[in-house]
């Protein structure tokens, strides 16, 4: 084993895409992932009835039901229901867009990437339907330096607080519209055209903000054959950059995404 020591750079054909550049920490490998020597963040709510989903008019919950038990058959085995776009999930690029990949055709290669962390609490504080602007980006790359290029940029808004409490983050007014920040079609092209983006997550309901009507990052995102990974969990345990994004959707042919779980890989803390 010690003389297989395969580093994460190796998976843009295996596993991860790109080095490890992590300043400070030695470059990870996969054998330091499977000693327990790096740390890894489930960025993945569990799925049960109480997880939230896209309000859309035929969404449904989502329901296990036991259908064999031990005791009546010696296995315990259950059947599950629910649509694909709950928890947290992946939007595959026919999900807005003709003739794209489902998310069973997502080359593997695009789930491993860099991830890096734009943090936008602050703000959407302020105000529910911030959207993340290009001038924002290069803020945080005047601070962290240049968002590598095929890296998983994750926005952090501070809706992960609230979702225990679908009420909350949802954030619908009188009229139904929902409100809660995310990334704008600017800054959505800047990532995806500018720093090859593989894809781009967030902590709420959406990669597009809930006032949107037009879903233009969506459209952004999923034309230019990329993916949208939304209800992402605990951004607030990772840094801004010095991690990897390990993304593993369900492999539904023809399906336009599903509840995935991701993870980021970074540096043991000492």
């Amino acid at each position: 084993m010690n003389s297989f020591r395969v580093p994460l750079c190796f998976a843009a054909a295996v596993l991860l895409a790109g080095p490890v550049a992590v300043r400070g920490a030695d470059e990870i490998t996969l054998a330091d992932v499977a000693a327990g020597r790096a740390e890894i963040v489930d960025l993945a709510y569990p799925l049960d009835e109480k997880a939230n989903f896209w309000p859309g008019d035929d969404y449904e919950p989502f329901t296990l039901k036991t259908i064999a038990t031990l005791e009546k058959n010696g296995v315990l085995s259950k059947a599950m229901s629910f649509p694909e776009h709950i928890g947290t999930h992946v939007d595959a690029p026919n999900h807005f867009e003709p003739d794209r990949p489902d998310v069973s055709e997502i080359p593997a290669e695009q789930l491993f990437a860099p991830g890096v962390v734009i943090d936008v609490t602050m703000r959407a504080e302020v105000d529910a339907d911030y959207g993340l602007s290009v001038a924002d980006v290069k803020a945080w790359e005047a601070k962290h330096g240049r968002i590598p290029d095929h890296a998983v940029v994750l926005l952090r808004t501070g809706w992960g607080r609230f979702w225990s409490n679908p009420v909350r983050f949802r954030n619908a007014d009188a009229r139904g519209t929902l409100h809660f920040p995310s990334y704008v079609e600017e800054s959505a092209r800047f990532l995806v055209e500018q720093r090859k983006a593989k894809g781009l997550g967030v902590d709420n309901l959406s990669i597009d903000r809930g006032i949107s009507k037009d879903f233009a990052v969506h459209h952004v995102v999923n034309g230019a054959r990329r993916y949208g990974i939304e209800n992402v969990a605990h951004l607030e345990k990772l840094p801004p950059r010095g991690f990897h994004v390990w993304v593993a959707p369900i492999k539904v042919r023809k399906g336009t995404g599903g509840p995935a779980r991701v993870f980021a890989i970074l540096p043991k803390k000492e």
